[in-house]
């Protein structure tokens, strides 16, 4: 699965963290920035990884900031993108199977490395249950 990950300077080293992790996993990762920790806009960000969601260049995407909340708004503006704020793995599962999430954020701040791991894995390993989800999903989505 190609996964991309994005952050703001606050998570540079969880992001390097995931992004070996997502690696051994068997994942091709794709590190969209930013490559050093001079400081930088959470919101571009966020928007280059929803970008490359909506462009299929990645299947799933993980998104960092300090508390994941400002990132995670940033990538929800993208139609494309289902980004759920998490905090530990029942969470990342229930983003999954409950409401197709294909993007992860997490806060650098306020999670640690095990942790933020554990989360990556259970994304990862979820599919989306579909049924009774499927018609709320796809109120997500609506223009209405």
């Amino acid at each position: 699965m190609r996964i991309a990950f994005a952050s703001d300077h606050a998570a540079i080293a969880l992001k390097a963290l995931l992004v070996d992790h997502a690696e051994t996993l068997g994942h091709q990762a794709i590190d969209l920035g930013p490559e050093t920790d001079a400081r930088v806009d959470y919101p571009d960000f966020g928007r280059k990884l929803a970008q490359a969601i909506a462009a299929g260049e990645a299947d799933m995407g993980v998104a960092l900031c300090g508390s994941g909340i400002g990132i995670s708004i940033a990538v929800n503006r993208n139609p494309a993108c289902r980004c759920a704020l998490i905090c530990e793995p029942l969470s990342a599962t229930l983003a999954r199977q409950h409401n197709d999430a294909n993007v992860i954020a997490m806060g650098a701040r306020l999670i640690g490395p095990d942790l933020a791991k554990a989360c990556l894995e259970a994304f990862l390993a979820t599919p989306f249950e579909g049924g009774r989800h499927q018609n709320r999903v796809d109120k997500l989505s609506r223009k209405d």
